[in-house]
């Protein structure tokens, strides 16, 4: 056995060993904390593959939003019709919705994207197109970039429904829609988005008042007018038809106030700091506020009384108009955007009662009109190129030429498509069909079972 002594002499030694290695241990972190307190920096690429992660999301949330914005027009055109016809308007925004992705998928998105000349791409077609280069300049996927633009395609045919409800072929329709969102709105959209001979004019649309409103209130105008007007309209004087649930237009309307947001704030792309999407944003929201205060005043004035269907399609026409220009104006060019819009709306509206057109929605008023005012208003209001900043006129001239060129290629190509659907397959309905409803005639269903909707009007 050890000693008493030689255990106390351990002991000892044990202790200086302790006290003599405690300062250099205080020094030394922990493993963790060593490795922490040394940071990796971020490679180029690094930080490249995290903006362009967080792009796709952002473009995909956008395109989700955009998406909804079908459920807000199916709501509004309901709402503003009879109840025989809301089966009819509801399946017509189901399948022009289909019908636009797959056509722009197959032969759209080629023909607005793809490489050719100033006309029309024609780079690739179907799922040819992945392999091409990026068209949104944001690195993001082409699959990604797909889904958001198939959504503003299906955005513009669906405006048409509204300016021909009530009276149209459902056969009719399928045709007009698969036109349209295989060629007329791919063209548009490669001469303004695709590099074509307006782009290279340096012609202003950012999120679409004439690629997509424009083109969309231009063909429910010449439709319109091809169509004739419902029965019962303008038998005499012109007969207000109202609609049969205000309520659900209410929401239609706040559905797409509300994807609008995704509509315009997600035409930025490439989100950056952000401070670009939030003036986007509010921009968006000034102008459908001012444009719905200037159509109700407007309509108060005329009329002698605030209608809210013509209020709310003025917040509607603010947010056509402020589409093209909401990055590049301020909020005072926002305001004067949307108030000018609401004050047209109700004007071209009544406008179109004088010439006896029927438009049941106010599809050419709201899109037409505002997005061409909306697209001519950049030339007026944006900050860098616009005439009330002291740019001089060059940026509005550049502007007429292209909103007024894609005028008249919708009006002309449009025609065609309807007139040659009119002579051959046929464009309307019986009357027969039109006054016992569409629902019944066209699909064979209610829209409000066990109601007695059937008129003789």
């Amino acid at each position: 056995m050890m000693s008493r002594k030689f255990q106390w002499l351990c002991l000892t030694l044990l202790g200086v060993v302790a006290i003599t290695a405690l300062p250099a241990l205080a020094e030394q972190p922990p493993p963790a904390a060593a490795a922490k307190a040394q940071p990796v920096a971020a490679t180029q690429a690094d930080i490249t593959q995290v903006n362009v992660a967080i792009n796709t999301v952002w473009i995909v949330v956008a395109a989700a939003l955009v998406f909804f914005m079908q459920a807000g027009f199916g709501m509004v055109e309901a709402g503003f019709l009879r109840a025989k016809n809301t089966c009819n308007i509801l399946m017509k925004n189901f399948v022009d919705y289909c019908s636009a992705s797959l056509m722009f998928y197959v032969v759209g998105y080629s023909l607005m994207f793809g490489g050719g000349n100033g006309f029309l791409g024609w780079e690739g077609f179907g799922i040819d197109w992945a392999a091409g280069t990026d068209p949104s300049g944001a690195g993001v996927s082409h699959h990604a970039y797909w889904f958001f633009q198939a959504a503003f395609c299906g955005a513009a045919a669906t405006i048409v429904a509204g300016g021909m409800a009530g009276r149209m072929k459902f056969g009719a329709y399928l045709m007009y829609t698969v036109v349209i969102s295989a060629l007329i709105y791919p063209i548009v959209g490669h001469w303004i988005w695709g590099g074509g001979w307006l782009a290279k004019m340096d012609f202003s649309d950012f999120a679409g008042s004439t690629v997509v409103h424009a083109t969309g209130g231009i063909a429910a105008l010449i439709g319109t007018i091809l169509l004739g007007a419902r029965h019962g309209k303008y038998n005499g004087k012109a007969k207000a038809i109202p609609g049969h649930n205000i309520p659900i237009a209410s929401l239609g309307v706040f559905i797409l106030w509300f994807g609008w947001f995704g509509f315009n704030a997600g035409s930025q792309i490439a989100v950056g700091n952000g401070m670009t999407v939030a003036k986007i944003a509010m921009n968006t929201n000034i102008a459908a506020c001012c444009g719905a205060l200037a159509a109700m005043l407007t309509i108060w004035k005329i009329g002698g009384k605030p209608d809210l269907s013509m209020t709310m399609n003025g917040a509607l026409a603010g947010l056509v108009a402020i589409t093209a220009g909401c990055d590049c104006m301020s909020s005072v060019g926002a305001m004067i955007t949307g108030t000018v819009g609401g004050v047209a709306v109700v004007l071209s509206a009544l406008l179109l009662e004088r010439l006896r057109i029927d438009d049941p929605v106010g599809a050419f008023p709201v899109h037409g009109i505002n997005g061409i005012w909306g697209t001519l208003a950049i030339g007026l209001f944006s900050e860098s190129s616009g005439l009330f900043y002291g740019h001089g006129a060059s940026q509005l001239g550049i502007q007429a030429l292209g909103v007024f060129s894609v005028v008249g290629f919708v009006l002309l190509t449009m025609g065609a498509v309807f007139l040659l659907i009119k002579k051959t397959y046929g464009l309307r309905v019986s009357k027969q069909e039109e006054l016992r409803g569409l629902d019944i005639g066209e699909h064979g269903m209610e829209s409000y079972a066990g109601f007695q909707i059937f008129t003789t009007e």
